[in-house]
């Protein structure tokens, strides 16, 4: 029996007052990510958004989360599932000291300035966190699929 489910995912993007950008290195697979996670049963995006930065980073948003991106992501074995990114806003120096990482889900957060991402990132999860930062500038959000704007419809 195959799992007929869709698998949601969200992150935030934060930044520190130099402009970049915070990633973290999950223990668990490789590559970088912006922090954030998969939602459980019944979780909405911002729900999920919010429950995995508190597990993760002991971190309460600094303001409200803003939608900048929803990106359908399609898979071979099973429905896909989307991925949300949310403005997280800037952190200060104090509240960048407050960072935990769970040791079991995480090895490393670290800023990075905006042209870095590819090179933490595979290319469609690149794709995704550049076109955020695009949508945080115009000031609405984007939807993607696969990481790219569709086109043709």
């Amino acid at each position: 029996m195959s799992d007929s489910r869709t698998v949601t995912a969200a992150g935030a993007l934060f930044r520190d007052e130099a402009d970049r950008l915070l990633l973290v290195r999950p223990t668990y697979k490789p590559g970088w990510e912006i922090p954030g996670g998969a939602a459980e049963m019944g979780e909405s995006p911002l729900e999920t958004c919010l429950r995995e930065l508190r597990e993760e980073l002991a971190l309460v948003p600094p303001e409200p989360l803003r939608l900048l991106v929803a990106d359908w992501v399609p898979v071979t074995d099973r429905p896909g599932g989307m991925r949300w990114i949310f403005d997280g806003g800037v952190l200060t120096p104090e509240r960048i000291g407050t960072l935990r990482l769970p040791p079991d889900e995480l090895s490393a957060f670290e800023f990075v300035s905006p042209d870095q991402v590819s090179d933490y990132m595979p290319p469609r999860r690149a794709r995704r966190v550049e076109t955020a930062l695009v949508a945080r500038k115009l000031g609405c959000p984007v939807y993607l699929e696969a990481g790219e704007e569709p086109g043709g419809f």
